[in-house]
């Protein structure tokens, strides 16, 4: 379904005016950078920005402006309503009807104009996935954009709708003013916007940015001690409101979503949640990475819903006290097999990776008589205390075998677990008390209580003196009093912090057991198993689920890298030898296994998240790796990139050189000249002593560091200078060597259908990807019938079924049409080749012209008896797809002042002897400047003038080869013609010309 962000993807970043794209989107405090995801947010933030904002201010004020971005929503079909229903409820009318031009249709209730409500996007993000950093950052590019007369001058106002959450913001506020950089954030609460108003400026005038802040439902419009009437600080709807999870409540009934359009009716409403449901949310989203994009980014543990229900703790269920006591024991087993994994994984890596792996017990009730966390704690003891029947202990470990050696299917993943028999076999009831109770032996339960604090108790066994679990509830109270009784107590311990230094390192807690009073606003990457105890069976629970969820799937196997071990290896960060050692064990770690009171109930929400996908509604349809791939005799390589810590890309002997006009350097070399003391420059832009110098540096030796051939204009120094403190910190990558392909290209797992039925697309392409050249098949069919496996009439049977396999057939709906290639030597099968730009039913296909156009005249060449491949031992080659695989290139681009990864449509491997050849190919239009980029990045990483550098891998020589594909009429520019072809001939006959030359 279209939705802002499709319309965003029409407008690339980097062709922005370059005000618009001057500001700093990684960096955020001292040691911390925003993801690339992070920043891509904001990247389509300023992007939705400009398209709405850019031009002259309207004479009509705001509604031009607003009816112009609703025609862009309807011209590129996404369906948002021409109006907005708003009943008959006269409190709704009453708060609406100064603001807005409400209009009766026929049967009484009022509507308003959608384009009243069109100012405003999305953030559908995951819970983990890091909001608040972005919130923040965005903060800062309003504040620039504000000083550079880009948007209008407006109040900033951020809302969310828990305490926890404001300390959240604060927290990160904090830390981003540590880092330096302008402008000085201030929070104050809404309720001081009048004297704040008031007040003179402070003395760092334009270099800071006064946020106000509230809870978003205390906002309404009466007044009370904590609820404020929003009329007392309407402004006349100046403002930039940010909600932060402040979107809860039915778009039609709920009169605080009124209250933030009203505040925000002539600034702009900007929309942050883990959980979009409304449509109107989801269609103006300009940014969606949920969970399912969180989790296949590489960025969370897989997630297995395992099958077992919890159903023991389940009201009015006869179930005896050891099968419920058979349940927890597979939890705990499961956790277990998990520590005992990681154990293993450290000792063979010779390293501390990872988490020590934790296991959530949520539960719906507490302190009932038979609350579900009661019940789980007994059982619990009775573990910890050896009453455990050797019955129940094997009976829990075989159904935890039956279960995981199925290979459980990853949620959002075409992935499976890999599961470790001889890992679960060896778990002994010692490794039970080692890895969950911090203990060698069983042993009677103590409790830890903090006298400060009546919402933890922690617990251990008296045969240890470690804590092993912890009971985080709202009033632990009635706990001690009840639950408790009996037990030994042990009060004012000297740790008073199990549940706030629940991720240090040497945290000793294992089980963490709760309820909803605590799952959000709480972070952590330690969790491996959760056990929903009653919880997930109704629609009020889903948040709950979803949500907690979201919070056990953070990961991160070093400290700052939260990515899972295999894209940190793809790109250089943990090496070979590590990463072999640690792979046997990966699954276990990088897992979040999930236990259920009732599974399908749990199954339907987090499934949920598939079909409400923004850009991957419908359903699956994956391909499959050619037999050819999967049974080569040749390793499939790719080289790996590692960052040059430390190192400046304006440092190097050859920098990249920052583009600049001539005219715009003078201005430049002007004004620095004019300040002439570097303490004015700390003072008034806030450089460090080594930006001062390099750029004098650069000043001095203009035609080392500027390319001044650019059309690009920045228009003033204020612009200029963070655009060149920002080249001033890039740090470049360096070729690491080269690795075998593992899941580096997978975008062919992924491919979804938003067709009703889609059977014929699927019987088609089984039958392209069994076909067998016929005069294969036919010597295969007769030798079959020579040796009597056939009689004439089973041989002519075959025959004629050969004539309806073909090595290409097309689908076609609605004019669309689909070609489904079987071709030679390709990656994976079949090859989906459309014939329009875009096709609206089936994404992660080949629909680009210049693309298209190449695998057409690839198709036809190889027909030739005498093609050039036939001069190679082996060859294959690949289509790849930008937005999933990781198959790149490392390039300094000037036009957004950063390293980008550069992602060729095509990548060939050819071997010949123990020469290998690494191809890539980009059928790309001749774009001024940008193809040069990617070939001077290229040329930089893998030549050396003229020649190729060739490296050793195993047996293997290696050279990396890059060509671009384009028409034959297209003239590129003095010293880059070498790098361009027009056919597969002429790709070939140019490969083979540079390495004569070499």
């Amino acid at each position: 379904m279209a939705n802002l962000q499709t319309i965003l993807a029409d407008f690339p970043f980097e062709n922005l005016p370059p005000a618009w794209t001057a500001g700093d989107l990684a960096s955020f405090s001292r040691g911390k950078t925003l993801w690339k995801y992070q920043q891509d947010a904001l990247r389509n933030a300023l992007v939705a920005l400009w398209l709405y904002y850019d031009g002259e201010e309207d004479e009509g004020g705001n509604a031009p402006r607003k009816a112009r971005f609703l025609r862009r929503y309807w011209d590129n079909a996404v369906p948002l309503p021409p109006t907005l229903n708003v009943g008959k409820k006269r409190d709704h009318i009453r708060l609406l009807q100064p603001y807005y031009p409400l209009t009766t249709i026929p049967n009484g209730e009022r509507e308003l104009p959608y384009s009243e409500l069109v100012n405003r996007m999305g953030f559908w993000m995951a819970t983990g996935s890091g909001k608040t950093l972005v919130i923040v950052k965005l903060l800062q590019t309003l504040w620039r954009l504000m000083g550079y007369d880009l948007i209008p001058r407006r109040d900033v106002l951020v809302l969310t709708h828990r305490e926890d959450l404001l300390g959240q913001l604060r927290d990160h506020v904090r830390d981003f003013n540590t880092g330096g950089a302008a402008p000085l954030l201030r929070l104050r609460e809404l309720r001081e916007y009048p004297e704040a108003k008031r007040e003179h400026p402070s003395l760092l005038g334009r270099q800071e940015l006064t946020v106000f802040t509230y809870r978003s439902d205390n906002l309404s419009d009466t007044q009370k001690e904590r609820i404020i009437d929003f009329r007392n600080y309407d402004n006349g709807g100046k403002w930039y409101v940010l909600l932060d999870e402040a979107h809860k409540g039915d778009k039609e009934d709920s009169k605080r979503q009124h209250i933030y359009n009203i505040l925000s009716r002539d600034g702009f409403l900007f929309n942050f949640s883990a959980t979009f449901t409304d449509p109107r949310d989801r269609l103006t989203t300009a940014y969606e990475f949920n969970l399912a994009s969180f989790i296949q980014g590489g960025y969370g543990k897989h997630v297995s819903l395992l099958k077992q229900e919890n159903r023991a703790f389940k009201d009015k269920e006869d179930f005896t006290n050891e099968e419920k006591q058979r349940i927890v024991l597979q939890s705990l087993l499961m956790l277990a097999y998990v520590a005992k994994a990681r154990a293993q994984l450290c000792a063979a890596a010779g390293a501390t990776l990872y988490h020590r792996p934790l296991l959530l017990a949520l539960v719906n009730s507490v302190n009932t008589e038979e609350a579900d966390l009661k019940l789980f704690f007994r059982e619990l003891a009775k573990i910890g205390n050896g009453e455990v029947s050797t019955q129940a202990f094997t009976a829990a470990k075989a159904a935890l075998r039956a279960e995981l050696a199925t290979g459980p299917e990853f949620l959002y993943e075409r992935e499976t677990f890999a599961f470790n028999a001889q890992l679960l076999e060896s778990l002994t009831r010692t490794d039970l008390y080692r890895y969950v109770f911090n203990a060698e032996r069983r042993g009677a339960m103590e409790v830890l209580v903090r006298p400060s604090n009546d919402k933890e108790l922690a617990f251990k066994l008296k045969s240890t003196s470690q804590p092993f679990a912890l009971i985080k509830i709202g009033d632990s109270t009635p706990w001690r009093k009840g639950e408790l009784a009996g037990y030994e107590v042990v009060k004012g311990f000297e740790d008073e912090g199990f549940f706030a230094r629940l991720n240090d390192p040497d945290s000793t807690v294992n089980l963490l057991m709760g309820s909803r009073s605590f799952y959000e606003g709480w972070d952590s990457n330690r969790p491996n198993v959760i056990t929903f105890i009653n919880i997930g069976t109704g629609e009020e629970a889903q948040k709950f689920v979803l949500q907690s969820v979201g919070r056990g799937v953070r990961i991160e196997p070093r400290p700052g890298k939260r990515k899972r071990l295999q894209s940190l290896h793809n790109a250089g960060e943990v090496d070979d030898a590590t990463f072999g050692a640690a792979k046997p064990f990966l699954h276990a770690v990088e897992s979040l296994f999930i236990f259920g009171t009732k599974r399908a109930a749990l199954e339907t929400i987090l499934a949920g998240l598939e079909t409400e996908r923004v850009q991957e509604a419908g359903q699956p349809l994956a391909l499959d790796v050619n037999p050819v791939a999967l049974t080569a005799a040749h390793p499939i390589l790719i080289p790996i990139f590692r960052r040059l810590d430390g190192q400046l890309l304006v440092q190097q002997r050859q920098p990249r050189k920052f583009e600049l006009q001539p005219r715009e350097r003078g201005l430049l070399g002007d004004y620095v000249d004019y300040l002439g003391d570097d303490r004015l420059l700390l003072a008034h832009h806030d450089l460090s002593p080594q930006q001062i110098g390099l750029l004098r540096t650069t000043l001095a030796a203009p035609d080392t560091y500027f390319h001044p051939h650019t059309e690009r204009r920045f228009g003033r120094v204020e612009v200029i200078l963070p655009r060149l403190m920002g080249y001033f910190a890039i740090e470049p990558q360096a070729v690491e060597g080269f690795k075998r392909l593992e899941d580096e290209i997978n975008h062919f797992k992924h491919i979804r259908v938003t067709l009703a039925d889609v059977s014929e697309l699927r019987d088609k392409i089984k039958t392209v990807k069994h076909y067998v050249p016929p005069a294969v098949r036919i010597a295969e069919l007769r030798e079959q019938r020579r040796l009597g496996l056939l009689d004439d009439d089973a041989y002519d049977a075959a025959r004629l079924a050969l004539d309806r396999i073909q090595p290409e057939v097309t689908f076609d709906h609605a004019g669309q049409r689909l070609h489904i290639k079987h071709a030679v030597s390709h990656y994976y099968l079949p090859l989906l080749v459309s014939d329009q730009d875009k096709i609206s039913y089936i994404n992660h296909v080949t629909h680009v012209a210049s693309e298209r156009r190449f695998v057409n005249q690839l198709e036809e060449y190889l027909k030739e008896p005498d093609n050039g491949f036939k001069q190679y031992d082996w060859w294959l080659f690949s289509r790849t797809d930008e937005t999933l695989d990781r198959v790149i290139l490392p390039y300094y681009d000037p036009t957004q002042n950063r390293i980008r990864d550069f992602h060729p449509d095509f990548v060939f491997w050819l071997v010949k002897g123990n020469a290998y050849t690494i191809l890539f190919l980009d059928p790309k239009g001749m774009k001024i400047g940008d193809y040069q980029y990617k070939i001077d990045g290229y040329r930089e990483h893998f030549r050396d003038g003229g020649d190729f550098r060739k490296r050793k891998h195993g047996d293997y020589e290696v050279r990396v080869a890059l060509m671009m594909y384009g028409d034959s009429a297209a003239r590129p520019a003095e010293g880059y013609a070498a790098y361009w072809c027009d056919s597969p001939q002429a790709m070939l006959q140019a490969l083979n010309e540079h390495h004569r030359n070499t």
